[in-house]
């Protein structure tokens, strides 16, 4: 029986006309300037409003060559739901205004049966914004190819457990025909975020909170999942994708494949000058397979 996840942020986190969307995504891939290739595995993109983010999220989902990719894997935060766990989708079919994307059912199951996943309710799953801002550039770079998607939502999950959901998911990486798409936006800067470090040595407030993103990023791309949580650890910077940025470094780390991150777009939502100001930042890396 069919269960539909509804494209519920379309209409406010972005344009719910389906020519509309289509063509500001098509833009901003062009915009981006990349190459597409086959040896882009898996990429980490923003998941913010498509106004604020979505320009900078083409610089990771315009490098992907659809050609031999079947199964895309979803890793996205929870923003409202608790689970010390990660949660499969109930769904049999993710929609969104320009195609739907079918959900990997037996692959689900297969996981499912590892006895350390939860189901999430649909309700969880359409409140949820985190992987839906990825559908509709998924459902662009692989139009006309087929596909099924995997959401996995990731909890508060403690580090044990992102170790422990890394080497499960490793094997998957060994497969071409599988993808991941990673979702986290970066810092949260302000006192609405909680969250006000300055390092005056940077100058402005926007230097700083680009140094200490910069410092994030750079750690990433070394692929030492043990440096990211040290680095978390320090400076508490509120990068809300970090449970699955965590788990994709020890997917990576355990795997046969020789995969590495790189950052290709850097952006700041607006640019803070004073305390009272807030930003979020938005950073889009693709994971290539290295010869």
């Amino acid at each position: 029986m069919e269960k539909v996840r509804q494209a519920s942020h379309a209409g406010s986190w972005y344009t719910d006309n389906p020519a509309k969307l289509s063509s500001d995504l098509e833009e901003w891939l062009r915009a981006s300037g990349l190459t597409k290739s086959p040896h882009v595995r898996g990429v980490i993109a923003p998941h913010a409003g498509y106004s604020y983010s979505g320009r900078a999220a083409a610089y990771a989902f315009g490098n992907i060559d659809p050609t031999n990719i079947s199964r895309i894997f979803l890793l996205g935060p929870s923003h409202h739901y608790y689970t010390p766990r990660c949660a499969l989708s109930t769904a049999t079919v993710y929609k969104t205004p320009i195609g739907d994307l079918p959900v990997d059912v037996e692959m689900i199951k297969e996981i499912r049966a590892m006895g350390k996943f939860e189901m999430m309710d649909l309700r969880v799953d359409e409140a949820e914004h985190s992987m839906e801002m990825h559908l509709p550039y998924l459902a662009k770079v692989f139009q006309g190819h087929n596909v099924k998607v995997v959401p996995i939502l990731v909890g508060s999950v403690s580090a044990a457990s992102e170790a422990m959901y890394g080497e499960l998911l490793a094997k998957y990486v060994d497969d071409p025909k599988n993808f991941f798409s990673v979702s986290s936006d970066f810092c949260h800067w302000g006192s609405r975020f909680n969250y006000v470090r300055y390092d005056k040595s940077h100058g402005p407030i926007h230097k700083s909170i680009e140094a200490l993103d910069q410092m994030g990023m750079d750690i990433i791309e070394t692929g030492d999942p043990d440096a990211f949580k040290k680095y978390l650890l320090e400076f508490d910077n509120t990068i809300c994708g970090r449970h699955p940025i965590s788990i994709f470094l020890h997917m990576l780390k355990h795997c046969s494949s020789k995969i590495k991150i790189n950052f290709l777009r850097y952006e700041q939502s607006s640019q803070c000058q004073t305390m009272r100001d807030s930003s979020v930042s938005y950073a889009s890396a693709a994971a290539k397979l290295e010869s």
